[in-house]
C-alpha cells in the first residue's frame, strides 16, 4: 500500500519487520511477511554502466565552479587566510558528514532528491525547497558560462584584446596587463586599473559604464552565448544519466591538465609570494566573525554541490553495493586540494598584479565580486610570453567545462525529481522546457548589473535557503529515521561499520553548527552592496518564499493521516512509506531478514581487545 507509513520503521530494536512479525518473547520469528513485499517499479530506473561513471559525473559536479570561480572571490572578500581556516574546519565537519550522508541516502533508496523523503513524509517540502535553490544556481551558472564562453571566442583574436589598454577607456589611469615591468608614472589623482579588470567591466559586461540606478539591457554577445550553452546542455542533457556518464570522463579530467600547468607558470610571476602569503596567513579575530563562517558554510555547499539534490540524485542510479564511502573520501578530499589550488592560483596572480602597481592593499587593486576570476586569470594570460592565445582558450575551455560539468549535474537532480514525482513523463520534454526557462531568466544576468543581481539572488535565494534546508535535513534523516537505523542501512549496504565521529557529527556537531551560523548570519550578516533597501525586502520574501513549501507539504502529510488525534498523524507522517528501502524486490527481502537479526558489528578497537584477550596465557606451575 504505497503511500502508508511503514510499520517496520518504529522505535524499537527490532525496526525493519511489520509489527506482527516483530519477536515476541524475545524468539525471532519466520519472515512470513517477506512474501507480501510490493511489486517492483513498472518503470525500471536507469543506472550507471559503471561505478567509475559515477565518480567522474560526481566529480564533475562538485568540482566545477564552486571551485575555480566561486571560491576566490569568496575567499577574497572575507580577507583571503581569515577564511581559509573556518572553510577547512567546516569541510570536516560540515561538508564531508553530509556528502557522505546524501551519498548513503540516495543509494540505498533509489530515490531522488524529493522522493528520497519518503524516509519522512512530513519533511518532503525540503526537497521542494532545495529545488528552488538549484534552479537560481542553475540560471546563474549558465550566465557564468556565458561569460567564459565570450573570452573564449575573444581568445582568437591577436593580440589578445585585454592585453592593452583601449583609448575609449577614459577617466582611468589604465595599465597593459602584458605589462611585467614596473607601474608607469601617473600625474594625476585617478584611480589605477588594469586592462584586464576593465575589458571585464566596459567592453564584456558594461557594468563600468552604467550611470549609478540604472540597470542596464542585456549584452547582445553573451546572450548569444547564453543561448548556445543552452542549447548544448539541452542535447546533452536528452540523452539521460547514462549520456551524461560518457561525457564525464572529460569533464572531470581535462581542467586539472589546464589548472595544474597554468598554477606552475602563476607560482613563478613577481609578487605571487606575497599573494599566496596573504591567502595562507590566517587572522585569528576573523575566527569570531560570523560573516564568514557563513560564507564557509556556503562556499562548503557550492564546492560539494550538497544540500542541492545532485548528489542524491546521481547516487541514486548506482548499484545497490556500489562502495560509496570510498567514492566521498575520493571526492571530498579532491575537492578541497581543487578549492586550495585555486585560491592559491588566484592569489599569486593578485599578489603580481599588487606588485605591478605598488599596492599592498589588495582590496584596491582589484574588486571583490563574482567577476573577480575573469580578471586575474586574464590578467595572467596577458603576461604569457609563448603563445598567450593557446593558453588563454585552454583555460577558458576549463571554465566552460567545470561549468557544464556542474550545471548539468543539478539540472539531473532537478530531472530526476521531476521523473520520480511522474515516470511518464517524457524526458526530452522536461530538457526542453527546463532550457527555455532556463535561458530566459538567465537574461537577467547579463545585463550590466548582472554581478550585482548574481551576489543578490545568491545570498537570498541559495545562500540561506541551503543553510535552513540542511538543517532540516538532517533532523529528518537522522533523527525522525533515525542514527541507529541509518547505521544498519550501511552495514546490509556495505558492509561496513559507521564510527562515532560519523554519528556525532550527523546527530550533534553538524547540526548545532548549522543552526548557530543559521542564527547569526541571520542577525549580523552583510547585505550585498548597491541595492536599495526596498529589494532587500524582496530579498527577504524569496528566502520566506523558498522555505514555504517545507510548512505546506508537512501539513499536507499530517492532513492524509487518519489516526484520532494531531499527535498521532504528526507520528504516523514522520514515519517512512511501506516501500521505502531497497529498490530491488529480491534485495529487499534479504534487507527485511538482516533487519529480525540485525547485530552491529564491532568496532576496531573491541576486535583489537578481543584478539589480545584471546591471546592471553595462563601458566600454572605444580610444585
Amino acid at each position: 500500500m504505497s503511500g502508508a507509513d511503514n510499520p517496520g520503521f518504529v522505535a524499537s530494536d527490532d525496526a525493519g519487520l511489520p509489527v506482527a512479525d516483530q519477536p515476541q518473547n524475545g524468539i525471532k520469528p519466520p519472515p512470513a511477511a517477506l512474501d507480501k513485499l510490493e511489486k517492483p517499479p513498472a518503470v525500471e530506473r536507469e543506472k550507471w554502466d559503471k561505478g567509475v561513471e559515477f565518480l567522474m559525473s560526481c566529480i564533475a559536479l562538485s568540482v566545477g565552479l564552486g571551485n575555480v570561480w566561486k571560491f576566490p572571490s569568496t575567499a577574497f572578500r572575507n580577507g583571503g587566510g581569515a577564511f581559509v581556516i573556518p572553510y577547512l574546519i567546516v569541510l570536516l565537519v560540515v561538508g564531508r558528514p553530509i556528502y557522505y550522508l546524501e551519498m548513503v541516502m540516495g543509494q540505498f533508496s533509489s530515490r531522488g532528491s524529493v522522493k528520497v523523503y519518503d524516509v519522512s513524509p512530513i519533511m518532503r517540502g525540503i526537497g521542494i525547497a532545495q529545488m528552488v535553490s538549484i534552479c537560481v544556481v542553475i540560471v546563474y551558472y549558465a550566465a557564468t558560462i556565458a561569460t567564459a564562453i565570450r573570452f573564449f571566442i575573444a581568445s582568437f583574436e591577436s593580440p589578445l584584446p585585454w592585453a592593452s589598454c583601449n583609448v575609449g577607456w577614459t577617466g582611468i589611469n589604465c595599465v597593459n596587463s602584458s605589462n611585467t615591468g614596473p607601474t608607469p608614472a601617473f600625474n594625476n589623482s585617478l584611480p589605477i586599473k588594469t586592462s584586464a579588470e576593465l575589458y571585464y567591466t566596459h567592453s564584456v559586461t558594461g557594468e563600468g559604464l552604467l550611470v549609478e540606478g540604472e540597470f542596464g539591457v542585456p549584452d547582445w554577445k553573451l546572450t548569444l552565448c547564453l543561448l548556445f550553452i543552452w542549447v548544448a546542455m539541452t542535447i546533452m542533457m536528452v540523452k539521460g544519466i547514462r549520456g551524461s556518464g560518457k561525457v564525464a570522463y572529460f569533464l572531470a579530467l581535462f581542467p586539472y591538465v589546464v589548472l595544474i600547468s597554468f598554477a606552475i607558470y602563476a607560482f613563478t610571476l613577481d609578487g605571487a609570494g606575497d599573494g599566496l602569503k596573504y591567502f595562507i596567513t590566517p587572522d585569528w579575530d576573523q575566527l569570531l566573525n560570523a560573516d564568514v563562517w557563513k560564507e564557509a558554510v556556503s562556499q562548503c555547499f557550492f564546492s560539494l554541490s550538497i544540500c542541492f539534490g545532485g548528489v542524491i540524485a546521481f547516487s541514486s542510479y548506482n548499484n545497490f553495493s556500489n562502495n560509496i564511502y570510498r567514492d566521498a573520501m575520493i571526492i571530498s578530499w579532491l575537492d578541497t586540494f581543487t578549492s586550495l589550488l585555486s585560491g592559491a592560483l588566484v592569489f599569486s596572480i593578485i599578489g603580481h598584479l599588487g606588485h605591478l602597481t605598488n599596492e599592498t592593499d589588495y582590496t584596491k587593486v582589484v574588486k571583490p565580486g563574482s567577476g573577480l576570476t575573469f580578471i586575474t586569470y586574464p590578467d595572467a594570460l596577458a603576461k604569457f610570453e609563448h603563445v598567450p592565445n593557446l593558453f588563454a582558450l585552454l583555460f577558458f575551455f576549463m571554465l566552460l567545462t567545470l561549468g557544464v560539468g556542474s550545471c548539468t549535474g543539478l539540472i539531473n537532480s532537478v530531472m530526476t525529481a521531476l521523473q520520480d514525482s511522474s515516470p511518464r513523463l517524457k524526458s526530452w520534454k522536461t530538457v526542453v522546457i527546463i532550457g527555455v526557462l532556463g535561458f530566459a531568466l538567465g537574461l537577467l544576468f547579463v545585463t550590466p548589473s548582472g554581478s550585482k543581481m548574481l551576489d543578490y539572488f545568491d545570498y537570498y535565494g541559495v545562500q540561506f535557503v541551503t543553510l535552513t534546508s540542511a538543517i532540516f535535513e538532517l533532523f529528518a534523516f537522522c533523527w525522525l529515521y533515525g542514527i541507529r537505523k541509518l547505521t544498519r542501512d550501511i552495514q546490509f549496504m556495505l558492509n561496513r561499520r559507521t564510527g562515532f565521529l560519523w554519528r556525532f557529527c550527523w546527530k550533534l556537531l553538524t547540526p548545532v553548527m548549522l543552526i548557530v551560523v543559521l542564527i547569526i548570519g541571520l542577525v549580523k550578516s552583510q547585505r550585498p552592496q548597491g541595492i536599495d533597501d526596498v529589494y532587500h525586502v524582496l530579498g527577504w520574501c524569496i528566502y520566506v518564499g523558498a522555505l514555504v513549501p517545507i510548512p505546506v507539504w508537512a501539513w499536507f502529510a499530517i492532513r492524509k493521516r487518519n489516526e484520532t488525534t494531531l499527535k498521532k498523524r504528526i507520528i504516523a507522517a514522520s514515519k517512512p512509506l511501506s516501500d521505502w528501502g531497497p529498490e530491488s524486490l529480491e534485495v529487499r527481502k534479504r534487507y527485511l531478514e538482516f533487519c529480525s537479526n540485525y547485530q552491529p558489528l564491532e568496532s576496531r578497537w573491541a576486535r583489537l581487545r578481543r584478539a589480545l584477550h584471546k591471546n592471553d596465557k595462563t601458566y600454572h606451575v605444580s610444585v
